[in-house]
């Protein structure tokens, strides 16, 4: 995989949360642009100061490669390089390096994965979809948990096609928690609280499970701690990634 840099054109941006924006770019080295779920490129942002590099996950929905390249942002106010990226237009050209990160499916596959993500961490979940999908058909004897913390229900990016996907498939689960508003009807995958609370109710295995972890880093290092502590897991089979708002 090239890990050179290149250059992205904008095909479309659309708003898929209060603040949060779905890009999708052109690949325009030619070819398509060859990566892992899990793995996220960089942007080389330029401002009159200097040049801003900020990473974001890939969120294909399709794989292997294609020559499109897929993430999802969130605005943050004050941010330059945030107010660049939401102001970008179709056709409008940025640089960027990658791909990077080593937060991807292993080849042995456990009984059960366990994705953790808050806000635009679940972004590499979704590109992780179309491969277990895959994997569940050269061996299918695996489960899938996905827990999504947020906010509020606006902000549940992707909701849609994680509920289509685990109703058409068994041993996919979706849940989803939210930290902010107490829900007087819920639905079958919505919960109240943060999705810490959810590991009293699927029992985490450390014989039997992966757990990938990917957003805010609170999240990520209390649930670590969580599972390191309370648990047994070894460090090695916990996959994270922290996500930290920047200018």
């Amino acid at each position: 995989m090239s890990r050179k840099e290149f250059y992205l054109t904008l095909e479309k941006s659309e708003q898929i949360a209060p603040d949060v924006k779905h890009f999708t770019f052109y690949y325009e080295e030619g070819g398509c642009f060859q990566f892992i779920p899990g793995q996220f490129i960089t942007l080389h942002i330029p401002t009159d100061e200097k040049i801003l590099r900020r990473s974001y996950s890939i969120a294909n929905k399709t794989y292997p490669a294609t020559n499109k390249i897929e993430f999802a942002a969130s605005y943050v106010p004050s941010g330059v390089a945030s107010q660049l990226l939401f102001t970008l237009k179709p056709g409008d050209k940025v640089m960027a390096t990658g791909p990077f990160g080593r937060l991807t499916l292993r080849e042995e596959m456990p009984e059960r994965y366990i994705l953790v993500a808050t806000g635009t961490g679940v972004t590499p979940y979704r590109t992780m979809l179309a491969e277990l999908e895959h994997r569940f058909k050269l061996r299918p004897c695996f489960k899938v948990v996905l827990l999504f913390g947020v906010r509020r229900p606006e902000d549940l990016l992707y909701r849609d096609e994680f509920i289509a996907f685990s109703e058409k498939n068994a041993w996919f689960e979706f849940h989803a928690y939210y930290s902010r508003v107490k829900l007087n009807k819920a639905l079958s995958y919505e919960h109240m609280g943060y999705v810490l609370n959810a590991f009293g109710e699927i029992q985490p295995n450390a014989k039997q499970d992966i757990v990938y972890l990917c957003g805010n880093p609170n999240m990520v290092d209390e649930v670590f701690t969580l599972l390191v502590k309370n648990y047994g897991f070894p460090t090695d089979i916990i996959r994270r990634e922290k996500y930290i708002s920047s200018n």
